[in-house]
């Protein structure tokens, strides 16, 4: 790692030349998709966008000039206030298309369930951090943070956000395998988590009930709940390999793709730039959960290691989430895609993921 007068200059490292290349051309290639779905018009949703990737690379460069230290030291601090929050939206929360999931400050409005998520995985790498090989493969010294993972996920899943519910359960349970969780006994335990999802059934929201009969049956509702997705498979494939062109899209222009510039930014992208221009979305995204895993390998502290483990996982499921739902594969649960869709609480939760990164590797004690 290069230095230079005694301090580490951020432009002189090494180790982040691949996140800011890859991390670059995401935010770019999300600039040109938010530009395609205004129409090819710099309007307020595309400004804001840009303003977002820069609010969020001040953000980035200031959570990764911290030292890793405070994370550490104020993991449980974070992880309470974001569960207040939480708990306020269930009072005092924005509704909006029949959810009660963000709160109002004024100028800004904010998701709380994003920002559980990091707060979810330091609160957890700090637990597993204080503990030693011992007592960590023993599975009452686990209860703690399956609870800590419950907890968040069932206030979300009641505002009802299916999607970033299941996916707070998911990177919680991932931190809890990457700790040293037993494995016979976590294959056991997910096998018995996904025998008991047909009870499951019971306990959905009607509009949930019909997402996912929808998704067993897109033709069940083509002009209803099965409109998303019909139309964004037809997107996707009628791009062809090369797509259509820039601006040259069809389904998207002439707004027959709802949702264009959020959860179905893919789709919006991959009419136009086709087979070869998706590939190179999910290539970039692969290298940068990658980067995740690499710096994950490099730490020696337990805590380094499941933040950096923690926050791969939180960034693969959201993106596999995402391209599968848009693609038929999954049901639609409305999962933004990092760093591409309009959004500032994605845009925010993902910056700070990179900043801790880095953070994280720039720090080598805790």
């Amino acid at each position: 790692m290069k230095k230079i007068n005694g301090k580490n200059n951020l432009l002189f490292l090494d180790e982040f030349k691949i996140l800011f290349i890859l991390l670059f051309l995401l935010l770019v290639i999300g600039i040109v998709g938010q530009i395609s779905a205004s129409n090819g018009e710099f309007g307020v949703s595309v400004q804001n966008h840009i303003l977002r990737i820069f609010s969020g690379i001040v953000i980035l460069y200031a959570v990764y000039s911290c030292n890793l230290r405070i994370f550490y030291s104020y993991a449980y601090v974070f992880y309470a206030v974001t569960l207040i929050a939480l708990i306020i939206v269930e009072a005092l929360g924005v509704i909006r298309l029949g959810a009660q999931r963000w709160i109002n400050f004024g100028i800004f409005t904010m998701q709380p369930s994003e920002p559980m998520k990091i707060s979810l995985i330091l609160a957890l790498a700090r637990y597993y951090s204080l503990l030693t090989p011992f007592e960590i493969s023993e599975v009452k010294n686990h209860y703690i943070p399956i609870f800590l993972t419950l907890i968040p996920t069932l206030l979300v899943l009641k505002q009802p956000d299916l999607g970033s519910a299941a996916l707070l359960l998911g990177t919680g349970f991932g931190v809890i395998f990457l700790s040293g969780f037993p494995k016979k006994i976590f294959a056991t335990a997910v096998g018995a988590g996904i025998a008991a999802c047909p009870f499951g059934w019971f306990f959905l929201h009607d509009y949930q009930k019909n997402r996912i009969l929808t998704f067993l049956d897109p033709d069940r509702d083509p002009c209803g709940i099965g409109y998303h997705v019909l139309q964004s498979k037809i997107a996707i494939g009628s791009g062809g390999f090369w797509g259509k062109g820039f601006l040259c899209s069809t389904q998207s222009k002439l707004d027959f793709l709802p949702e264009k510039n959020t959860d179905f930014i893919f789709t919006t992208i991959s009419e136009e730039f086709g087979f070869i221009g998706g590939c190179a979305i999910i290539l970039l995204f692969v290298g940068l959960i990658w980067y995740f895993f690499w710096v994950s390998t490099k730490e020696k502290s337990m805590f380094s290691r499941l933040l950096c483990g923690g926050l791969g996982i939180l960034l693969f499921l959201h993106t596999f989430v995402n391209i599968a739902m848009v693609m038929g594969i999954l049901p639609v649960v409305g999962i933004p895609l990092p760093f591409l869709s309009y959004g500032g609480s994605s845009m925010l939760t993902f910056m700070i993921s990179c900043g801790l990164v880095m953070a994280a590797l720039a720090n080598k004690k805790i």
